[in-house]
């Protein structure tokens, strides 16, 4: 079964102008975080200037494709689809001569859907190379439900064409599991960042959030607290989940509101003491691990997720307070659960409809944290009886 990683290519071939056209489009898919370009053969070495991306061309010959990192084969000159896959589809010779090279470098194909035979013949093409490329012409959305359908089970991604970011979402939502990827084709430039921000959704999904109960607040002594500097600014309802246990994670709130005390510091979140979990992705983390260059999962008080790059990480004695609630687990049955943080006014958990600062917590108050019913084994879930007090 293919991975849930979701790619997106820009299109800047010769078909979308001048050179500074095209690099205007590379640009823009360079500074938001785009997987990949489809540009000209003769255009890969000032696209490796302009910075590291991953780059496909378009070739008319099955032994082309030069410097490129993925030859696209299938796409006439004149753009139409035609050149390399003929009306006469049953009978292509892109097929037979897919089939009859070894070692080839062609690893995608680009298919324009102007039938059910170019269809059938996506994925027919779908055995011999890594990428199918699927452009709907007159009508777009069946044809991909047909082609993610039937291949689901096969090695090979669908790359659907699109020209705006709200196609982008349609085809990674097609079917539920969605297209591997977009080639999107637009000079809009917020078109092609927010695509990346749909694909960046589309990768993390939703964490599920929980409410519990607080039943206790109590101050500590002094001890060794994390706070997570990432390279990204967080807003109102963002954090991090953190808990003493590993199925009960409490939605950290991050610095990002502005306070009598302190200016707002949105790229940090205060998250505790340094034997805490913290969830990273699909496993938890000790916080005292953490590290510049790490990753680490931002999430809302919806549940929808982000992945942060850490930036700094910095340990200090500060005053403690213990946390302590009662959640509802999946059977019904209420657990406790508990979390460590600075004793300080600008420390809040993430309450039902604002943060909340640990100073205000008082038995009663309701919270929002994640709660999952797997023990972790240094970090992953496993099925085990594990119990954390």
């Amino acid at each position: 079964m293919k991975g849930k990683e979701k790619e997106i290519w820009i299109k800047a071939d010769a078909d979308v102008g001048t050179w500074e056209e095209q690099k205007s489009r590379i640009t823009t898919g360079l500074e938001s975080g785009a997987d990949g370009v489809v540009v000209d053969e003769e255009d890969v070495a000032k696209v490796r200037e302009l910075g590291r991306i991953k780059i496909a061309v378009f070739a008319a010959e099955l032994e082309e494709g030069g410097e490129a990192d993925i030859v696209v084969y299938g796409k006439g000159s004149e753009g139409d689809g035609t050149k390399q896959i003929p009306a006469e589809i049953s009978g292509s010779s892109v097929l037979a001569a897919l089939k009859g090279t070894s070692g080839s470098q062609i690893n995608a194909v680009y298919v324009e859907i102007r039938g059910k035979e170019y269809e059938r013949f996506a994925v027919d093409i779908a055995d011999y190379c890594n990428y199918v490329i699927m452009i709907g012409k007159d009508w777009k959305i069946i044809p991909l439900e047909n082609i993610i359908a039937e291949l689901q089970h096969k090695e090979a991604k669908v790359i659907a064409g699109v020209q705006s970011a709200e196609e982008a979402r349609t085809a990674f939502e097609t079917l539920e599991y969605g297209a591997d990827g977009v080639l999107i084709d637009t000079d809009d430039v917020p078109e092609i960042k927010r695509a990346v921000e749909i694909r960046d959704e589309s990768k993390m999904g939703k964490v599920p959030l929980s409410t519990a109960r607080i039943t206790n607040v109590e101050e500590l002594e002094m001890g060794d607290r994390v706070c997570v500097d990432t390279c990204s600014l967080m807003t109102l309802g963002e954090g991090m989940l953190v808990g003493s246990q590993s199925f009960a994670l409490f939605l950290v709130h991050s610095e990002s509101e502005e306070s009598p005390y302190v200016a707002a510091r949105p790229f940090r979140v205060n998250a505790g003491a340094v034997y805490a979990y913290v969830l990273v992705g699909e496993k938890t983390r000790y916080l005292s691990e953490l590290t510049s260059g790490d990753d680490v999962l931002i999430v809302n008080a919806e549940g929808s997720a982000r992945k942060g790059v850490i930036g700094r990480v910095k340990i200090e004695k500060r005053p403690l307070i213990l946390v302590e609630a009662e959640v509802e687990i999946g059977s019904g049955e209420k657990r406790k659960c508990s979390v460590i943080l600075q004793n300080a006014e600008t420390i809040k958990l993430m309450g039902k409809k604002k943060p909340i600062s640990v100073v205000d917590l008082k038995e009663g108050d309701e919270v929002l944290l994640h709660v999952t019913e797997t023990a972790r084994h240094f970090g992953i879930a496993v099925e085990e009886a594990v119990i954390e007090k």
